[in-house]
């Protein structure tokens, strides 16, 4: 698996970045932009009255990323769900380097290409500074993951902090990289986009 996530960093180097710098008219390359962090987050609803089932996501969701997951806790108390302040809520993970690239390896490579009837990834999850979220509904598509010793699904939000000057540059280092963003279904999201990010 490190090989590959070499290759994929190799391949951001040597062949998305001078597309890049043709595309956006950068006058240097450092000026590219690119994925400073991916930030893995688990929340587990309800079942924060539980800390096994927190602890179940924590230890899921560090086979998943190769990473040590942190446990996250309210901030403040929240009365609907019997939560208060500072009680486990759920998990995350912050990938960076090495242990980054070869998570978004098995994510393109592997584990969306296991979602059933998958059409692609919403386009529409950019925000202003050109960070772009997404969620994932199972955590059971990871290999990492023995599917007949789940007990609980339990989805995720995944972000990607991305150093760029617009939505669409993230737009297209995400393309570039592999992410299979959905252009049929929702073929004006990634043009309004760049709209938006050039207004």
């Amino acid at each position: 698996m490190a090989s590959k996530t070499a290759n994929l960093q190799e391949v951001y180097t040597q062949k998305i970045i001078p597309q890049l710098v043709k595309k956006f008219g950068y006058k240097n390359a450092l000026q590219a932009p690119r994925i400073q962090k991916i930030v893995v987050n688990m929340g587990v609803g309800k079942g924060a009255e539980d800390i096994k089932i927190v602890e179940a996501a924590q230890a899921e969701l560090s086979m998943i990323t190769g990473q040590h997951a942190v446990i996250t806790r309210a901030k403040k108390a929240i009365s609907n769900f019997k939560i208060r302040e500072n009680s486990p809520v759920g998990c995350k993970v912050t990938l960076r380097k090495k242990v980054m690239y070869e998570f978004l390896e098995r994510l393109l490579r592997v584990a969306l290409p296991r979602i059933r009837d998958f059409r692609g990834i919403s386009p529409r999850g950019f925000d202003q500074a050109g960070n772009y979220t997404f969620g994932l509904q199972e955590q059971n598509i990871f290999p990492e993951i023995e599917t007949d010793r789940v007990t609980r699904a339990q989805g995720m939000d995944i972000t990607f902090v991305i150093r760029s000057r617009s939505k669409a540059e993230s737009y297209e280092l995400l393309s570039l990289l592999g992410m299979p963003f959905r252009i049929k279904t929702e073929k004006a999201a990634a043009p309004q986009a760049v709209q938006t990010a050039e207004s």
